[in-house]
């Protein structure tokens, strides 16, 4: 595709990413409950999700997918009370997703878990896939080769996504940092629960 629809794509892709959203409150409340090195995991599920929802966008199947609304009802459902369980369960200082009282306790979340997590939270978010199927037609050319034009969009997009959830990621770390010196970690156990809930239930009503 052409370098001008690229210097176009970018900007208007890094303005939407960089905006709050369910990915992003995901990447900071596990920034402040697992640690930057950690909320990796989850990132690399995201981006399996994000690139799999941008390439069915792109290709159509999203289409498709949207005039099956009891399905993707119920998968978004499970999606935000999986999520919201796991809110409680950190409010409540509890489980793996939670900062232990004390440091000997409790293990960190596992890999396949996180990636899971931020799997199911790419690609059960309907505003992901609305989002798509009007953002890239614009871009894409008739007249080249679709499958390239789109390895070149979702090239930029999974960079750019890896970026600013590894910049909201690090805003919770911090967060972390200057509520742990305070000794405040039931409280920060329940900001992040209360956002992870929060989350869930954008999941489920949106």
């Amino acid at each position: 595709m052409s370098w001008a629809m690229v210097t176009v794509f970018v900007p208007t892709f890094l303005l939407v990413s960089l905006t709050p959203g369910m990915c992003m409150t995901l990447a900071m409340v596990l920034g402040m409950t697992q640690g930057v090195k950690r909320t990796l995991w989850m990132m690399i599920g995201e981006l399996a999700g994000v690139g799999l929802v941008a390439t069915a966008a792109g290709a159509g199947v999203a289409a498709l997918m949207l005039r099956q609304p009891e399905l993707f009802a119920l998968f978004k459902w499970v999606g935000g009370a999986y999520l919201g369980y796991l809110g409680v369960m950190m409010w409540r200082s509890r489980g793996r997703m939670a900062i232990p009282l004390e440091v000997e306790v409790a293990a960190p979340a596992g890999r396949v878990q996180l990636a899971l997590q931020g799997f199911l939270t790419a690609v059960a978010n309907p505003k992901g896939w609305a989002f798509f199927m009007v953002l890239l037609p614009p871009f894409l050319d008739a007249s080249r080769p679709l499958a390239k034009q789109l390895v070149v969009l979702i090239g930029v997009i999974l960079t750019i996504e890896f970026f600013s959830m590894l910049v909201y990621a690090t805003g919770g770390s911090t967060l972390r940092k200057l509520l742990g010196e305070s000794s405040n970690v039931r409280l920060l156990n329940r900001i992040a629960g209360a956002l992870m809930v929060g989350v869930g239930l954008w999941l489920a009503l949106g």
